[in-house]
């Protein structure tokens, strides 16, 4: 499948964005050409050689701040995207296979995360728990979980009555077995490209609670504090949240490139898309001389 997604033009660029948003949230505290927290005279400042984006209202360097925010917005999209997949992907398969009564209960639970406004339960997890990133994103991407629960249920319900998986649950094979050899190579496609909207989705989910000087204790910077903190003196710098902004909307955007990616080489619209390929490649580049008769 990767090989497909990069044979596509929307599938290589959403790699090439998403690795390089990867690379800052790795290096990027690392790259930053100062302190991040260190305070300066300089407020306010206008960009120039010493400070590539300029200063805050504190005099801090925007561009160190931004790469050394990175690592939060990053980590913090994972985190959601992970908590769905582990806690709606699972029960999603093992509702069709362990009976009616764990089917009912699961459904019931989905459809109850599904009404939680999750951002003002994560403000009210962190008011309970402290001020945290990864509590409050734990607890979001358990209530995102139902988008995974029912794309996972569906898949595995497509394959459910198989003969293959038919034949398996007769020879008396085990759910687990049935569910590593059978179910789950037909139900990654979907989960793979539910899971690169939910990263879009950690980013913006990130992003507001940051936004709103939430999950973060300051003066750690974040790509949504940076904006927030940036509103606020548009009089002085009206450029200044461009730049948070412009790194939030290209990632998420990306996310959702890459989700449209992997739908498209997957199923039945990827076997076409391979076999327009090999119909192509299998077509002669020139065609053979045409035969002309003498007068």
């Amino acid at each position: 499948m990767v090989r497909r997604i990069l044979a596509l033009t929307s599938g290589r660029i959403a790699v090439a964005i998403l690795a390089v948003i990867a690379l800052l949230a790795v290096f990027g505290p690392l790259l930053a050409p100062q302190n991040p927290l260190a305070t300066g005279d300089n407020t306010l400042a206008a960009a120039s050689g010493a400070h590539w984006l300029g200063t805050d209202h504190l005099g801090r360097d925007v561009l160190s701040r931004l790469l050394d925010g990175s690592r939060v917005s990053v980590l913090g999209s994972l985190e959601v995207a992970l908590m769905a997949l582990v806690v709606g992907a699972i029960p999603g398969i093992l509702s069709v296979y362990l009976g009616r009564a764990f089917e009912w209960l699961t459904l019931r639970l989905a459809d109850t995360l599904v009404a939680l406004p999750f951002l003002l339960f994560a403000v009210a997890v962190i008011a309970l728990l402290g001020n945290g990133i990864t509590q409050a994103m734990l607890v979001t991407g358990a209530l995102v979980s139902p988008l995974f629960y029912r794309v996972a249920r569906a898949a595995t319900l497509a394959v459910a009555r198989s003969p293959y998986v038919e034949a398996s649950l007769i020879s008396g094979a085990s759910i687990g077995w049935i569910v590593r050899r059978h179910v789950w190579i037909k139900v990654l496609p979907p989960i793979a490209v539910a899971l690169a909207q939910t990263i879009g989705v950690g980013f913006i989910i990130v992003s507001s609670l940051t936004f709103l000087g939430i999950g973060v204790e300051p003066p750690a910077p974040t790509w949504g504090g940076l904006l927030a903190s940036d509103l606020g003196y548009l009089s002085h710098r009206p450029w200044a949240p461009l730049a948070p902004a412009l790194l939030i909307m290209v990632t998420v955007w990306a996310s959702n490139l890459l989700a449209d990616a992997i739908r498209d080489v997957s199923g039945e619209a990827g076997r076409a898309l391979v076999n327009n390929r090999k119909a192509r490649a299998d077509r002669p580049d020139k065609a053979g001389p045409v035969p002309t008769g003498g007068v």
